[in-house]
């Protein structure tokens, strides 16, 4: 295995997106994300990390079944980051392009926020107020 394999988790989200490199943009500048690996120069493919959590971010291939949001008509899964502060990490990727689905609020013991991303993803941005899982 390469440098740092073994520090992958075992599930990482893939998000086909339309444009790739705009999207890398947005996540860095909105969650603070760094970009771990790319390649790709008309197509991109990236994966980066929030935290110690890894999600890869593509072009759409619909030859190969990868298909954005904006494609399909909506995200068929939620992202959920958890933060620090959860009402800064909306406003700013508010102020960034994201449309606010819902305002944060406190629900089912986190303090939660909805974004839809200017590519169609659906992220829930949220701290636990309580220790998680509850006893």
């Amino acid at each position: 295995m390469g440098n740092g394999a073994s520090h992958q988790p075992a599930v990482q989200a893939q998000l086909s997106v339309r444009n790739g490199r705009a999207a890398v943009a947005f996540y860095q500048a909105a969650f603070g994300a760094t970009e771990v690996f790319r390649f790709g120069e008309e197509e991109v493919v990236a994966q980066l990390a929030v935290g110690d959590a890894m999600f890869w971010v593509e072009d759409e291939s619909p030859a190969h079944g990868n298909f954005s949001p904006e494609t399909v008509g909506g995200a068929t899964a939620r992202m959920l980051l958890i933060v620090g502060d959860p009402t800064a990490v909306v406003a700013r990727a508010v102020a960034l392009g994201a449309a606010e689905i819902s305002p944060v609020g406190e629900e089912h013991g986190w303090l939660l926020g909805r974004i839809d991303d200017p590519f169609g993803h659906r992220w829930e941005i949220a701290k636990p107020l309580v220790a998680w899982p509850p006893a």
